[in-house]
């Protein structure tokens, strides 16, 4: 666990020394937000969307962020020309299936990029991530109907059926690549009350998929980190619209030994 803990810190220290950037075509909702927690953390963010301009973007970065959470089918299109673009240069891409499970259009999307792109991760509620195995997932708008612990098993044979990290977030984190996993116990009940806090611990990850070659220990240190930030938050205000920039400030201050410090992960036998 310890060498766990050195290797998270030193993932933090890259983050902020090489500064990445990190390409999201993401939705509406969050592009402000997520775009500042990128600097926060120290990595670069840059949004865009445009068809005619994914392929050239997506070469200058480190990291690829595909968030369906408005969709349009432009976007779409959009968003399978960056992570085919980002396959042959190498460079790491997560998806997260904003609301999948709960209308056909995201459902579909969202298989239709796994099927078309090859992902180092995947980030979603319990819901999201069980509407892509089977018809049994629903999802009450963006809101998960299920719990982590009723679907990590599905989670684990997609991953292995996927070859890919599948992240189930809720109170406890689930995160694994099919052979490895672990559960992450960091976090605060006050992140349900503001939105777009998934798709932000989505681009917290993204961040240290730029740096750290093992996408499960990119996305188990992303979700510890961002459930850390999340817990020093609450620290400060327990009303929503403060805990929201107290987020912001949190995941900017967290230092490298405090990541180390205040890490939960625990290692789970597949």
């Amino acid at each position: 666990m310890e060498n766990l803990k050195e290797k998270g810190a030193e993932a933090l220290r890259k983050i902020r020394e090489e500064k990445p950037l990190v390409h999201n075509i993401t939705n509406f909702v969050v592009m402000n937000y997520t775009a500042n927690a990128l600097l926060a953390i120290g990595a670069s963010p840059v949004m865009a969307h445009s068809i005619d301009e994914v392929e050239d973007m997506v070469s200058l970065a480190r990291a690829l962020v595909l968030n369906i959470g408005t969709l349009e089918r432009e976007w779409i299109e959009s968003m399978i020309k960056a992570g085919k673009r980002a396959n042959k240069l190498g460079v790491p891409v997560i998806l997260d299936p904003v609301g999948a499970g709960a209308t056909p259009l995201r459902t579909e999307t969202s298989k239709r990029i796994i099927e078309e792109v090859r992902l180092s991760s995947i980030r979603g509620n319990a819901s999201e991530i069980l509407s892509l195995t089977d018809e049994r997932g629903r999802t009450k708008g963006v809101d998960s109907l299920h719990e982590v612990e009723e679907v990590w098993k599905e989670g684990l044979k997609l991953s292995q059926e996927l070859k890919t990290v599948i992240a189930i977030t809720g109170k406890v984190d689930f995160i694994t690549d099919g052979k490895r996993g672990f559960r992450c116990f960091n976090g605060h009940p006050l992140l349900r009350w503001v939105t777009g806090t998934g798709c932000t611990a989505t681009v917290i990850i993204a961040s240290f998929l730029a740096v750290e070659k093992d996408p499960l220990l990119a996305t188990a240190f992303g979700l510890s980190y961002f459930g850390i930030a999340g817990e020093k938050a609450a620290e400060k205000t327990s009303s929503s619209g403060s805990y929201g920039i107290a987020l912001l400030d949190a995941i900017y201050e967290i230092k490298e030994e405090e990541f180390a410090e205040k890490m939960r992960l625990e290692e789970v036998k597949i």
